[in-house]
């Protein structure tokens, strides 16, 4: 079942054919043995690069491909259908490079952004820790001036791309308490190459899916960093992570809307052809009724998804929509993903077919960029101050 596409232009139809070429041809049937294997995508994400799908929403003047969200966020969707790992692979390596992009010094921008959203370079970003999760202005990571350079202490957490990365987009406190009042004043945003001496990746985490992607912890041990590495004005960090997990949580929901809509192409496949009392097992209404309900889900978390980067593309407020967005998306793609597994019964159940991968795929998304309890939180913030009204187109 192919997802529609909203096209604007010809360049996006192209691109939409691009991705989904790849995503048929290369991705999709490497997605199950290298989940099973832990094999990171390195090659296949080069591939994306070549093609000029991993710099998508950037100015092409720095390297990018000039798109509006709403395209980029739609190629997203297709890789993810494909193969989960990669279209989250691309999703942080956009938030990576958004510090770099929208607070960037013009000289910054043109000597690094080129060969970031060029293709050969992955990036991670590093703003957890292993005591500041949801809270993160309560980070202790540490970047103290010794003259033309800073020296960077502490460790991050959760880091997809740990030890792979080509740059790590880290924040780290420059001044103030982590326990005090203003301590979302004192951070500031660096740009770290990861050959930098006394940066280190440790032993990445066991996790339950997305095994092919590395998340691992990354350990600054006075990490020097040149003082031309610090992205934006200093103490201006904590806005500047703030506005580019709005922009990452839409690259969730369209990750999300990718997983659901593998479960669901697989699901209606197999009740398709499955047959039982003389009759394939979709024209039963129990389980037709649960996959006209799985997508349904579907489309609302494109459809939301969609809404919220127009409005990010009209340079409109969009923080609270983007928090729907993923709420949506990712509380959807469990949904989906676990009936799924129900509708093939106990062939869900085995790793000889997709959906229990998908299922233990999705659980993540609820966590990542942000709990979709912090979520919760942001939109009702947001419903309290008056911003948007709840609406989201």
């Amino acid at each position: 079942m192919r997802a529609e596409r909203e096209c604007r232009d010809e360049a996006a139809r192209e691109l939409f054919e691009l991705a989904e070429e790849i995503a048929a041809g290369e991705l999709a049937p490497a997605a199950a043995a290298a989940e099973r294997d832990g094999r990171f995508p390195r090659e296949e994400l080069r591939t994306l690069g070549r093609a000029g799908l991993l710099g998508l929403p950037y100015p092409e003047e720095d390297g990018g491909g000039g798109q509006p969200y709403e395209t980029y966020l739609q190629v997203v969707e297709e890789l993810a259908r494909a193969w989960l790992t990669v279209g989250l692979a691309v999703s942080v390596h956009v938030l990576s490079c958004f510090p770099l992009a929208t607070a960037g010094t013009p000289e910054q921008r043109r000597r690094w952004l080129p060969g970031l959203l060029g293709g050969e370079s992955l990036g991670a970003y590093c703003l957890s820790e292993p005591g500041s999760g949801s809270d993160a202005a309560a980070l202790r990571t540490a970047a103290v001036p010794d003259g033309s350079r800073w020296v960077l202490d502490g460790t991050k957490a959760w880091t997809s791309h740990a030890g792979l990365a080509d740059f790590y987009t880290v924040f780290a406190r420059t001044a103030g308490d982590p326990d005090g009042r203003d301590r979302a004043r004192g951070i500031s945003c660096f740009h770290v190459p990861s050959g930098t001496p006394g940066v280190r990746a440790a032993r990445p985490e066991r996790k339950m899916g997305l095994r092919g992607s590395v998340t691992a912890q990354v350990i600054f041990e006075s990490a020097p960093v040149p003082a031309a590495h610090l992205i934006g004005e200093e103490g201006s960090g904590f806005p500047i992570a703030l506005a580019a997990l709005d922009a990452g949580r839409l690259g969730i929901a369209a990750c999300a809307t990718g997983l659901a809509q593998a479960a669901l192409d697989a699901a209606a496949g197999y009740a398709a052809q499955r047959r039982q009392f003389g009759r394939p097992v979709i024209e039963f209404q129990g389980l037709s009724f649960m996959l006209a309900d799985m997508a349904t889900a579907v489309a609302a978390s494109r459809a939301l998804y969609l809404a919220a980067a127009r409005r990010k593309d009209a340079g409109l407020p969009y923080g609270q929509q983007a928090a729907m967005a993923k709420l949506f998306a990712s509380d959807a793609a469990m949904r989906v993903t676990t009936d799924a597994v129900q509708v093939l019964g106990g062939y869900g159940y085995v790793e000889d077919f997709p959906v229990e991968r998908f299922m233990r795929e999705a659980k993540v998304l609820q966590i990542v960029e942000g709990t979709n309890q912090i979520q919760r939180l942001v939109i009702a913030r947001g419903l309290a101050a008056g911003a948007g009204g709840g609406r989201v187109g």
